[in-house]
């Protein structure tokens, strides 16, 4: 059976050229739709406040029914003429479809799951979807969902409406995927796109695209022609399981005659990068790992001149970049290298003060 997982149906995105091959609107056409854009702007705006309103975290089983009502409701309300819910055994997904009558198809995914809150971390209550000033930007939407993903989404279902109010036909039909378990590994999505009609069009596409569209802290407008994949675990060193060390937390004095799992778990993340903490030093890491083309370089090449480097540094909160690379090779590296990085790192006690302890996991 061909390979239709969430990595291979986004591998469309990679090929960049496909953009290049579709119809597009002339300047006579493009007036009327930024007048539209100009007009609804306050609309779309709300659009993407409602629907970051609606919680829907996967990790938590919150709001998954009630986030693929609004997206199909979206959807429709945006032009799709096709509209659906698709069960699977996990969080439903949707099939959607707009005929423009246009002579090339392109595709869509998108997802309706966000990752879960800690409303201490936030300036903002991240369910509320405030419009707030934020100096240097000006007005701005905070809420969880509003950069990854319902903004960009809203954002795209937005030009819809406009190109529709100015009465213009999209150069293209539209082919639209969507799930709702994107944050914890999409591990149903396969039963949303391996349905006979679902296959049958997708396989029209010219290409498929995940709406990212932004905007650098200096204006700059930028596209994502592609995105990394991630493999997430959890690695856990414990005592009793190990048959070292201890299978209960035990006085600090013993680790003289005691294996330390915290130890062993740092020794073990130590062996996954080179001696820098830098690179990946796990065998076969790079073995699959191609080289970016001229094409892409010369893309690279042109990004690292019309980007400041200052704002990105600023934007990361970084001073350096890696080995103190210069801005055009560290943005190579972001590219094209594979990498190993530690989310979190918990072990033993954390709170106020000193606890004389050897933790046993």
């Amino acid at each position: 059976m061909p390979d239709y997982s969430r990595r291979a149906v986004l591998k469309g995105a990679l090929a960049g050229a496909a953009y290049a091959a579709l119809p597009s609107f002339g300047a006579e056409d493009l007036a009327p739709v930024y007048d539209e854009i100009r007009k609804r702007h306050d609309e779309a705006v709300q659009r993407i406040q409602h629907w970051i309103r609606q919680p829907t975290i996967a990790a938590e089983n919150v709001g998954s029914e009630e986030g693929l009502r609004l997206m199909i409701e979206l959807l429709r309300d945006a032009g799709f003429q096709r509209a659906d819910r698709i069960g699977t055994e996990g969080k439903p997904g949707v099939f959607a479809t707009l005929d423009a009558g246009a002579p090339r198809t392109f595709g869509l995914y998108f997802m309706y799951d966000v990752k879960q809150v800690d409303p201490a971390e936030w300036s903002s209550p991240p369910w509320e979807a405030r419009l707030v000033d934020k100096p240097g930007f000006g007005k701005a939407i905070v809420g969880r969902g509003a950069v990854n993903q319902k903004g960009p989404e809203g954002a795209f279902l937005a030009a819809l409406h406009a190109i529709r109010g100015a009465g213009r036909k999209l150069p293209v039909n539209l082919v639209l995927v969507a799930e709702g378990e994107e944050e914890i590994g999409s591990p149903h999505f396969p039963q949303v796109v391996r349905r006979p009609e679902v296959m049958q069009a997708l396989a029209k596409c010219a290409g498929i695209t995940m709406p990212s569209a932004a905007q650098e802290p200096d204006g700059e407008v930028t596209i994502n022609l592609g995105a990394k994949g991630i493999i997430e675990c959890e690695l856990v060193a414990s005592g009793e399981k190990w048959g070292r060390g201890p299978a209960k937390d035990i006085h600090s004095s013993l680790r003289a005659a005691v294996d330390s799992p915290s130890f062993h778990l740092v020794k073990a993340l130590d062996a996954l990068v080179t001696s820098d903490g830098v690179d990946p030093a796990i065998d076969g890491w790079f073995e699959r790992v191609r080289a970016l083309s001229p094409a892409e370089q010369k893309m690279i090449d042109a990004a690292s001149q019309r980007l400041s480097e200052d704002t990105k540094k600023k934007q990361y909160g970084v001073r350096r970049w890696v080995r103190d690379l210069p801005f055009r090779p560290a943005w190579m590296r972001l590219a094209a290298q594979p990498t190993v990085n530690i989310e979190g790192l918990v072990g033993g006690y954390t709170g106020q003060g000193g606890k004389t302890v050897l933790p046993h996991r």
